[in-house]
């Protein structure tokens, strides 16, 4: 079962260690804070606003607040009524009792959790709270603290994120298999004790419920919603199964959609998870699934301009182009099913070796060799690595595979071209396809064109820190895409990222 955990005594021990932790403040905004919980002009909505951009004080706030004999209960749903509950002096004490680190020195996985907590806050509020006006602070409150018990276990192990996330994303493993090797226990049942101990919103609970508990309303949910395609028979199949019917209709269920569509955005926009969400989502909402799509996308990017940081990944990145490019899930797709390449256990190989600390490779030459094979072992036939200069004006190729020997001064101007500058201003990714290539065609250069002709191609920026450094294109001579080739490249662009990183740093 999803929900067993093989090694109770492990769970246990984690959660005697997680339970208390106390998450840190970014030290940038604790006099701010500090300030706005002394200050008596300021309302409660006020500080529960600022706050929004402390997600740990206010996750210590909400917890705190219901550690209280009288909230036994009746549990605070959101940080206003915990504010209230606890007081604006004891919110003041607890803040100084936690400690305060630079936002740059935060755990990098701390980090990153509490951004994808913040995007799926984004999702939240935009795509249920007006339409449920009345429950529009469970709904906001409740979708940023669902991950909390993963924020504790990233300020207690962050390694150990990295290292689940490597091995899940970056290596194509088993969740489970991973989760028991690096914690000796699942994370579902870790997940769901933490919020039931600290109190957390119902709805919260609900959500971690479902999916350890309630596989099967799920599923059923996920095969009414893949028929989208017939209204219809979506609606008859609903009529036909009352349970699934008034579970489609539960507010509860939106803060578990917001954090999937985020941490799937998270993952890969043009991924099977991604594009499971969006259809549950539209059949909850009962909106068409390219209008639920577009919408998705454009609370993204409010989310990026307001939350992104320098070195953190937020999803939005890799929307550098217009919706009706319809790049990633509406597609053509290949005349064949496809089929993992036989060449999978030396693609994971070569990832390992890219992903590995400190760095195996003594030079830029042992990357870019060990980035070629991991392009050529996921299924690409053809491939082109350019660098930037250092002034970024132009990118220089350096490896190459499946094309012409005569490229070694192969070379692109940035400026001349409206696509490499706007892949050159941030790291991303672009698919191309005949469904779109009228549109992008004008933009990539003639050169370009000529040396890799194919309507069917995969472009990607890489950076190190907030500079891009490389540019990988590859197709598969010509041939239609997979999603799996897409997914397959995209992984390998992380890893070769975090390759550059490390040798940045010198390890």
């Amino acid at each position: 079962m999803s929900n067993q955990v093989l090694h109770p005594e492990r769970l246990k021990a984690w959660l005697a260690q997680l339970e208390v932790l106390p998450l840190p403040v970014p030290l940038e905004q604790r006099d701010d804070i500090r300030r706005a919980l002394n200050d008596s002009r300021r309302s409660i909505r006020d500080i529960a606003d600022l706050l929004q951009d402390a997600p740990t004080l206010a996750f210590a706030i909400l917890r705190e607040a219901n550690r209280a004999q009288s909230a036994r209960d009746n549990p605070a749903e959101s940080l206003e009524v915990a504010l209230n509950r606890l007081g604006l002096a004891r919110a003041s004490q607890l803040l100084d009792s936690l400690p305060a680190v630079p936002e740059a020195q935060m755990p990098r996985a701390l980090s990153q959790l509490l951004l994808i907590s913040r995007h799926a806050m984004q999702q939240a509020s935009g795509l249920f709270a007006n339409r449920l006006a009345r429950l529009w602070q469970e709904i906001h409150w409740g979708s940023l603290f669902t991950l909390a018990p993963l924020w504790a276990l990233a300020t207690a192990k962050p390694e150990l994120l990295e290292n689940w996330q490597r091995q899940v994303y970056g290596l194509g493993r088993c969740s489970s298999e991973v989760e028991e090797e690096l914690l000796g226990t699942r994370l579902l049942p870790l997940c769901r004790e933490l919020a039931e101990r600290w109190r957390l919103p119902d709805w919260v609970g609900q959500g971690y419920a479902l999916l350890s508990d309630d596989k099967r309303l799920l599923v059923r949910a996920l095969h009414v919603a893949h028929t989208a395609h017939d209204p219809l028979g979506q609606q008859q199949r609903l009529d036909a199964d009352p349970e699934l019917q008034r579970w489609l209709t539960r507010p509860a269920n939106t803060i578990l959609l917001a954090n999937s569509l985020a941490m799937a955005a998270h993952q890969s926009w043009g991924g099977v998870h991604m594009l499971r969400w969006q259809r549950l989502t539209s059949l909850y909402l009962q909106m068409p699934l390219e209008e639920l799509q577009q919408t998705v996308h454009g609370l993204a990017a409010q989310s990026a301009r307001r939350h992104a940081r320098p070195q953190l990944w937020h999803p939005a990145q890799a929307l550098l182009w217009p919706w009706e490019a319809r790049r990633w899930l509406n597609g053509p797709k290949a005349a064949e099913p496809a089929r993992a390449p036989d060449t999978l256990a030396e693609w994971r190989q070569h990832c390992t070796r890219l992903m590995q600390t400190p760095s195996p490779f003594g030079n830029a030459v042992q990357l870019l060799d060990c980035t070629t094979a991991a392009l050529q072992a996921c299924g690409l036939q053809r491939g082109l690595i350019l660098l930037a200069d250092k002034t970024g004006g132009w990118l220089q190729a350096r490896r190459h595979f499946g094309l012409s020997s005569e490229i070694a001064d192969f070379k692109l101007e940035v400026s001349a071209s409206p696509l490499l500058r706007k892949l050159l201003q941030q790291p991303g990714q672009l698919r191309l396809s005949p469904a779109n290539m009228a549109e992008f065609s004008a933009l990539i250069p003639g050169s370009l064109k000529a040396l890799i002709p194919s309507e069917h191609l995969l472009l990607r920026s890489l950076g190190n820190g907030a500079r891009v450094i490389m540019l990988i294109i590859s197709d598969r001579n010509g041939q239609p895409l997979a999603d799996l080739h897409a997914q397959a490249f995209g992984r390998t662009a992380q890893c070769v990222e975090h390759a550059v990183k490390q040798m940045a740093r010198g390890g």
